[in-house]
């Protein structure tokens, strides 16, 4: 594929002009945001809509479902077409779902829009593979790492501004002010993004059913896609009971207060790109586990918090926040280098599989992690997070197992005379 140069822009040492990734920064993070927005306002949310908690979290559910069904149906077209026009339709798809989703009636309709909005809210993983695209490949970890950290910090900070913007105007300030913001991302995409020329011709249903086909040829991919969806559990069992725990005793907060987290998270977002580096640098495997290892340790941490005072707890939930999210988001950066190395020709495919188990986890998350809250209290979603920390960290351990033995058995030689 050759993209378009700016005659007027010289592209920088990355081959991109910095205008370009930081729009695709930006074009992730508001898209991906709006499966997020709805998280500490559901409160809120349901008692405009007299609607139950219960019903209220199908919103978020929803959200994800959407997402993961957009990722397996929508995703790989970027494969088919020229990845610019997907974007600016599914920008206007999505601009349009959460408009719907801010002027709904009733609860009904705002499930309806919530499924939407995750199936559109896909465009998040055009802008990502577009940016590996055009990246010179040694550079490739890197550039990747910078719009991912618009990718997460849409995740994070919507949560932020999300809670605060419902504290002042109200829920459905938040999703017709998000919809704005998509028309904007759409306008500039279709000013700034390059054309891109398909990597393959094959019709949508061979397109689909090559997706199977890469999963059975590269154990790498099923790796990847299996930590990181049960990374994605603890992941959203976390972020989706948080506000409702923080409303309870002993806390009393707040959505303003369940947003403002995502502070501490996007703390642990920016080091997305240093996490790419590394990547380049040593490996994206040897970051890949001790990602996995700081999410179970800083879950593991949390669990403590009830030995301290009620300012003590809050600090202890900060610091918790800010490294489980660095290891999640250092493992997704990491993982996606390998999977984009595998064919280039099938990049939004393999994407597209590797964010469908991510967030089949975080839909798998949400719904565990209301069940345990209700059940066992806030340890038992904890529980959850640290075990399948644990989980992904065993997975990336027996993938570096295996390198290592692949790499004694092609070089007997070696491993005798060690």
């Amino acid at each position: 594929m050759t993209p378009i140069q700016y005659p007027h822009e010289a592209p920088g040492h990355t081959g991109l002009p910095r205008r370009l990734v930081l729009l695709l920064a930006i074009g992730a993070g508001m898209s991906v945001a709006s499966l997020y927005y709805s998280q500490p306002m559901l409160g809120v949310l349901a008692g405009d809509l007299h609607a139950s908690a219960q019903a209220a979290g199908l919103v978020p559910t929803l959200n994800q479902l959407g997402y993961a069904l957009g990722i397996l149906l929508c995703a790989p077209l970027g494969d088919r077409y020229d990845r610019r026009r997907v974007i600016l339709a599914k920008c206007g798809l999505l601009a349009l779902a959460l408009a719907v989703g801010g002027l709904a009636p009733g609860m009904v309709t705002l499930l309806c829009a919530s499924l939407a909005i995750g199936l559109t809210a896909t465009v998040a993983q055009d802008f990502v593979p577009a940016a590996a695209t055009l990246a010179r490949i040694e550079h490739r970890g890197r550039i990747v790492g910078t719009v991912m950290t618009g990718l997460l910090l849409g995740i994070l900070l919507s949560r932020v501004g999300s809670g605060l913007i419902a504290g002042v105007w109200g829920w459905r300030a938040v999703y017709l002010i998000a919809a704005l913001g998509m028309v904007l991302v759409g306008l500039a995409s279709a000013r700034w993004v390059p054309r891109f020329e398909p990597t393959t011709t094959v019709g949508y249903g061979a397109l689909l059913a090559s997706l199977a086909a890469l999963w059975r040829s590269h154990p790498a991919l099923r790796r990847a896609t299996w930590a990181q969806a049960m990374l994605a559990v603890g992941f959203s069992a976390f972020w989706s009971t948080l506000a409702v725990m923080l409303q309870g005793a002993p806390f009393h907060l707040g959505s303003a207060a369940a947003g403002a987290f995502g502070l501490a998270g996007a703390a642990g977002a920016l080091m997305a790109p240093i996490a790419g580096r590394i990547a380049d640098r040593r490996g994206p495997g040897l970051v890949t586990r001790l990602g996995a290892g700081l999410a179970a340790a800083s879950f593991a941490l949390m669990l403590a918090a009830p030995l301290l005072p009620m300012h003590g707890q809050l600090a202890l939930l900060v610091v918790g926040t800010i490294g489980f999210d660095l290891g999640v988001q250092a493992t997704l950066v990491s993982h996606q280098t390998i999977v984009y190395g595998i064919d280039p020709g099938a990049r939004s495919r393999l994407n597209a599989v590797l964010f469908t188990g991510m967030f089949i986890g975080m839909a798998s998350g949400a719904a565990l992690g209301s069940m345990l809250l209700q059940h066992l209290g806030w340890p038992g979603v904890l529980g959850l997070a640290v075990l399948t920390s644990l989980l992904a960290l065993a997975i990336r351990l027996g993938a570096h197992r295996d390198v290592r033995c692949a790499r004694v058995n092609a070089t007997p030689e070696l491993h005798h005379g060690a």
